[in-house]
């Protein structure tokens, strides 16, 4: 994990100090909605269903060339999954401050492919069930190794928006149980942006 951190941040590093000779920097804002679920919820009697969330932060885009650039960003994301334990509802809210580089492709002007890793630090975690909250943080693992999927759109100059899915890639329990089946992140983000 260290050296993927490491080989990340030196790519963005040099793809910083690229762009600036281009002088072809942008930096925005996006929000959007978060359609959550986790991977394996549905076992032992327990039945799971998408959780909507929220995602919020700051991105920068550096150009490496006409097509292509690199896009890291700095996201506060609501997520998780409702819960069904035959008939009684609840929830498990997960909260991450997470830190996607997207590498983007240009098809067109105005539309881009996107593809990147992307790391989250769990800032809280609670389980509801019967009207009753329990903090369940110490349970899961407080750091989040994903996938990124995407595309985008450029409306004008400024405005954008995004439909990007994230694949989770690591257990989020610390220890499993007896049985249990080791469960991971599934989002789907759709966000709106505006870039200055």
């Amino acid at each position: 994990m260290k050296k993927f951190i490491l080989l990340t941040v030196a790519f963005l590093l040099f793809s910083v100090a690229h762009s600036q000779d281009k002088k072809e920097i942008y930096f925005g804002v996006k929000a959007g909605l978060n359609l959550c679920s986790i991977t394996n919820a549905n076992q032992d009697g327990v039945s799971s269903s998408t959780l909507v969330g929220f995602h919020v932060g700051v991105l920068g885009e550096f150009m490496l060339g006409e097509k292509f650039a690199i896009q890291p960003e700095l996201l506060y994301s609501t997520q998780g999954v409702k819960l069904d334990f035959s008939g009684e509802k609840g929830d498990l809210k997960m909260d991450y401050v997470t830190i996607p580089i997207m590498a983007k492709y240009y098809v067109a002007p105005a539309f881009s492919i996107e593809l990147g890793p992307q790391i989250g630090f769990l800032t809280s975690a609670k389980a509801t069930s019967g009207g009753q909250s329990t903090d369940v943080k110490d349970a899961m693992k407080t750091t989040d190794f994903g996938l990124n999927f995407g595309l985008g759109y450029n409306f004008t100059e400024n405005f954008n928006a995004g439909l990007r899915y994230n694949m989770g890639l690591t257990q989020l329990q610390k220890d499993l149980a007896s049985g249990e089946s080791a469960s991971k992140n599934s989002v789907f983000q759709l966000a709106l942006g505006y870039r200055f």
